[in-house]
């Protein structure tokens, strides 16, 4: 980073000057052990094993520049440590006050906008240059207000919430807009409410979903152990500044460029998927439509089965005991992610169910992959306090980690005979999880339908133990006597929720956990890391490598050459996500990557995930399009691979582009509407760039007449 500051002119001993530079290495720990009481720490050690040499490169980076504060992992989801720590709402520098910002790496950066704080994610390239003191620039956006009214029914979720407002914003369009929510429903929220709202501010295309602060902020600024000294400040400088916000007086509500309403009472318990985080269904039709998408036509809403492969069943040996899969069965059931970890209701209401259902006689299956990951230690305390985690742990979802962990992939390894059931008779296995992301390849290989849900759905639908389940009409189980117990038995009401939340959610949590945020664990700190301002690049690292990309730098852009006699690398249709571009889950074994790694003497078990191998160019450009669901129009299968042009030969993505390279050949991509969309991820653009360098270039096909070059001004092409 430092050569690239020197190399644009930027002095890279200053980072920000007027702002803290809070950097939380929200590292997403693999769920290699679940269902075991000591899942956590053994999770913990084999990933700081894994990790110990990026970590050592983030501890020298806290020496090497000034006003950097690094949380170290194990500490919860970054997100989650904002709302709950860092974020100030305002700031101060002892002279000026002003309003609380931030941009972050990730995209659910947006989950800030709860508190009242305007924030979203954008690369690492931006972040970093906000960090050395460079403004972001962009196009003043248009503003959305969406109205709420009206109340919650006191079965109903704000996960059930925020999946029913992401499909309506996704219906409406409003990519490149900011949202802003406004009116009285909104005191019906509570901020951990408004902040899942905003989290998943992604999965509805908006730049921000933007909460004005009010009163209630405050009081969750009070709750989660704020200065008081500090939340009068802020107080008085909002009113001063009319910022503060009554959303129960309309005279206070803003102008917008368009304005969208949604009345609380008409949220019903809710799922997302089988493929897309907008794809809403509600619980009541949740059988009738998964058994619709068996055999839809292949695409978002489909897997394109024959009427004759419905009834596929695939037996199994585990712990002894014979079980058997078919088409809609449970193999993953993760209470994870930062959208609903931080919202206590959601947490302690999962809770209350795991206890229900206990009491009532009912288990989870053993072969189902269960795992709990807090976003926070408070969740951990606050959970054990109100006496419910025992009951989670007794239906299996013991805290394997603090991380984003099955929501960005890191879901671990499946039992190998699960997976020979699943593969021998092609099965369309499911994963139910409470996170923000369910694209095509990300949760797991052997889960092609993934959805969803409230963690209070993620206990149910693995006690079921399928989602092709009528909660209405059938029960979940059976007591030891042969009696019914159905859902509606063990679900506890808003109210009931909301009375644990009160008594055990308190400042005295957030106060023990945060005073000792920063020191990390014991390996943490006997970690030695380098010192001075320069970092020793390690050349044989396979975790940490100088970047090619300031290689050759000029001032002066480069003229951009006409793309003449180009082949087509991938010819892709539409919602091609930043996770079929540059994926971050696991390594498979036979790809490009792997075999990079393998090559420098590492084996399978060390390889890590692509995530986890950001710093490293060369895996990076190995990695992109190794989505195992890519659905490239040139090849008849799903899968990492393309033709070779002339030769006709089928190879892995990167393999090609390098053929290409090799003949001097231009190449372009035909894709589709919302190419790109998901997390806001650098990857996703360089390394694309990196397979084949300069040679590179994107065709943009927003519809089938409508062709546009990006970067060029005249381009003669012949493809294929």
């Amino acid at each position: 980073m430092r050569d690239a500051v020197s190399k644009l002119g930027g002095d890279p001993d200053k980072i920000n000057p007027i702002c803290p530079s809070d950097l939380v290495i929200d590292h997403s720990v693999q769920v290699d052990f679940a269902r075991t009481p000591d899942s956590l720490q053994k999770n913990q050690d084999l990933e700081f094993e894994r990790n110990k040499e990026r970590f050592r490169f983030l501890k020298w980076g806290a020496t090497a520049f000034r006003n950097m504060l690094i949380v170290p992992p194990g500490s919860g989801i970054v997100h989650q440590v904002n709302l709950e720590y860092l974020a100030r709402v305002v700031f101060s520098d002892s002279e000026v006050l002003y309003p609380d910002s931030v941009v972050g790496t990730d995209s659910h950066t947006t989950m800030i906008n709860g508190l009242g704080v305007l924030g979203w994610g954008a690369g690492g390239i931006e972040a970093e240059a906000v960090m050395l003191g460079q403004a972001i620039s962009m196009l003043l956006p248009e503003v959305i207000g969406y109205q709420i009214t009206g109340a919650l029914d006191q079965y109903a979720t704000s996960t059930d919430l925020v999946l029913t407002i992401t499909k309506h914003l996704r219906q409406i369009g409003v990519v490149g807009k900011f949202v802003e929510f406004f009116g009285p429903g909104v005191t019906a929220l509570s901020i951990a409410d408004r902040a899942t709202i905003s989290n998943m501010c992604p999965e509805y295309g908006a730049t921000v979903g933007f909460f004005p602060v009010d009163n209630a902020t405050l009081a969750y600024l009070r709750q989660t152990n704020r200065d008081e000294t500090k939340i009068q400040t802020i107080e008085a400088y909002l009113r001063a500044s009319k910022m503060m916000r009554n959303y129960s007086d309309a005279n206070q509500d803003p102008k917008f460029t368009q304005v969208v309403e949604l009345d609380l009472a008409t949220v019903v318990p809710s799922v997302s998927g089988p493929k897309r985080p907008h794809d809403r269904v509600s619980v009541s039709e949740m059988k009738q439509d998964f058994l619709q998408c068996l055999t839809n036509k292949v695409g978002f809403k489909g897997f394109g089965l024959r009427n004759e492969n419905l009834g596929a069943a695939g037996a199994f040996e585990y712990e002894g005991k014979t079980y058997s899969l078919k088409h809609g069965s449970v193999v993953i059931a993760a209470i994870t992610s930062c959208t609903n970890t931080s919202n206590p209701s959601v947490m302690l209401g999962a809770g209350l169910l795991a206890k229900k259902a206990s009491e009532a006689g009912l288990s989870v299956a053993p072969y189902i992959k269960t795992s709990l990951s807090p976003g926070s230690g408070v969740v951990s305390y606050y959970l054990q306090e109100s006496g419910v985690l025992p009951y989670l742990e007794k239906m299996g979802f013991n805290n394997v980690g603090y991380g984003c962990m099955t929501c960005i992939g890191n879901s671990g390894p499946l039992n190998d005979a699960i997976v020979d059931a699943i593969e021998k008779n092609d099965l369309v296995c499911c994963g139910v999880l409470s996170g923000n992301r369910n694209f095509e390849g990300r949760i797991h290989p052997n889960t092609r339908a993934n959805y969803l849900a409230s963690p209070l759905l993620v206990i149910a639908y693995a006690i079921a133990g399928r989602v092709d389940i009528d909660f209405e009409t059938e029960p979940l189980g059976h007591t030891e006597k042969g009696e019914p117990i159905f859902l509606r038995q063990v679900w506890p009401t808003r109210s009931e929720i909301q009375a644990v939340e009160s008594k055990y959610v308190i400042p005295a949590m957030f106060k023990e956990v945060y005073s000792k945020v920063t020191q990390g664990s014991k390996a943490w700190q006997e970690l030695q890391a380098p010192e001075g301002k320069l970092y020793p690049w390690d050349t044989t690292s396979t975790y940490i490598k100088k970047p090619p990309f300031f290689e050759n730098m000029t001032e002066e852009l480069p003229q951009q050459a006409p793309l003449v006699d180009a082949r087509c690398l991938l010819n892709l249709g539409d919602s091609v996500t930043t996770d079929h571009i540059s994926p971050a889950g696991s390594i498979a074994r036979n790809s490009p990557a792997a075999r990079y790694l393998a090559e420098r003497g590492l084996t399978p078990k060390e390889f890590n995930s692509y995530g986890s191998r950001r710093g490293n160019d060369a895996v990076m450009a190995r990695g992109t399009f190794a989505n195992i669901r890519l659905v490239n129009k040139l090849v008849g299968k799903p899968g990492p691979k393309t033709v070779h042009f002339p030769s006709m030969q089928e190879l892995d993505v990167y393999d090609a582009a390098e053929r290409y390279k090799q003949e001097n050949v231009a190449l372009i991509l035909l894709v589709g509407k919302d190419y790109g969309s998901g997390s806001s991820r650098d990857w996703a653009a360089k390394g694309p760039y990196l397979q084949v360098l300069t040679n590179f270039d994107m065709l943009l096909r927003a519809s089938i007449v409508a062709v546009f070059i990006s970067g060029h001004q005249s381009c003669h092409c012949r493809i294929f």
